[in-house]
């Protein structure tokens, strides 16, 4: 597992450790090796699972989009080439994805949709089609765009949170950019699933089925906390502080995890209300 000292990958080696799996952390360390040294530490392993990558909430400088880029194209196109030098390749490779790709009008699925010819956009599709590549080598494999992640003890939420119970919150900017989401422990069971479930192949959005926007998303954490929450963050704050990088808090996707709903994926959390609560009660 690449990414697993970051708050989705920790939470799901954690889960996975529960369930008796023995997970391969690698790090920083491991991921600078050359390709042979890491297809070494590979050996006898049946499932990848590729979360690495650094936030995208930064100042987007030509340095740093570099660094995004390496984090995730290079990163996963030499975890493919590992595989490739195996005698006995992984069954499995599960990669990590964003719904930044899709721009931010119209309602998106993996049916219909288009994608956006900006750097987020083309990382996306770059960052895919080096994981998709596995199915080269005869390697199942499945891509998942993650919407915002929710959950309790870290990620977005947690840094939400601080201002909203100090009565500090409120929308971002118009507040009418749509804003997807999912709870953590439903992409949990989504990766869980994958590992077993032989029919998981090709791309997925593993988001809630009832995107929002960010008034709505406001709405509920002040009605979650009790607190006030009129105090809105102007757009030209966000600029000043992360420059091209404000587009990630500014504008956002409505986008729907078709592909679960038709395969009958039930989640525990389909609605905001309910999996704000739970996130809070669990702080």
């Amino acid at each position: 597992m690449s990414g697993a000292s970051g708050f989705v990958g920790s939470k799901l080696r954690q889960r996975f450790e529960n369930k008796g799996r023995q997970v391969i952390a690698l790090g920083r360390t491991e991921l600078a090796l050359p390709t042979e040294e890491l297809a070494r530490l590979m050996r006898r392993v049946n499932c990848i699972v590729n979360l690495a990558g650094a936030p995208v909430i930064h100042r987007w400088s030509q340095a740093y989009k570099k660094v995004m880029v390496q984090s995730r194209v290079a990163l996963t196109r030499k975890l493919v080439n590992a595989c490739a030098l195996l005698d006995a390749p992984p069954q499995v490779f599960l990669s990590a994805s964003a719904i930044g790709c899709y721009p931010p009008s119209g309602t998106h699925s993996e049916k219909i949709h288009c994608l956006t010819n900006d750097f987020l956009g083309n990382l996306v599709r770059d960052w895919e089609h080096e994981a998709m590549m596995a199915r080269g080598l005869g390697i199942r494999t499945a891509v998942f765009r993650f919407g915002v992640v929710l959950g309790p003890g870290g990620g977005a939420l947690t840094k939400m949170l601080v201002p909203f119970r100090l009565g500090l919150g409120g929308r971002i900017g118009s507040g009418k950019q749509s804003f997807s989401w999912i709870h953590l422990q439903d992409l949990e069971r989504v990766f869980e699933e994958a590992l077993q479930d032989t029919s998981y192949e090709g791309i997925y959005n593993l988001t809630s089925p009832s995107p929002t926007t960010n008034t709505g998303l406001t709405r509920v954490l002040s009605k979650v906390l009790a607190r006030p929450a009129i105090l809105p963050v102007p757009e030209f704050v966000l600029q000043i502080l992360f420059g091209e990088g404000a587009q990630v808090l500014t504008t956002g996707q409505a986008v729907i995890p078709q592909r679960l709903l038709d395969r009958g994926f039930h989640f525990d959390f389909p609605t905001l209300d309910k999996a704000v609560a739970d996130c809070v009660a669990r702080s």
